[in-house]
């Protein structure tokens, strides 16, 4: 799963990042500086996303059996049956 969050964080930064380069380069003295800190926004946050949480998962020891969920918690578990 490490491995699909991990892709995923990277494609949606990826394209994030293909618009905040448009903005940074064409959007004019108006929208650089705000183009520049959405830019250091992501850097920090694919870098949080990717080693920091799950470094912090795995010192907590959470497991794969621990993010299933149970009989109950599963969608419609909680409704009655039509009749």
């Amino acid at each position: 799963s490490l491995t699909q969050t991990m892709s995923r964080t990277i494609i949606t930064s990826g394209t994030t990042l293909l618009v905040l380069l448009a903005l940074f380069f064409k959007g004019g003295a108006l929208i650089h500086g705000f183009a520049t800190a959405l830019l250091f926004g992501i850097f920090i946050g694919t870098y949080s996303s990717i080693y920091i949480a799950s470094s912090v998962a795995l010192m907590l020891g959470i497991s794969k059996e621990d993010l299933m969920p149970t009989e109950v918690e599963k969608e419609g578990a909680d409704l009655d049956p039509l009749p």
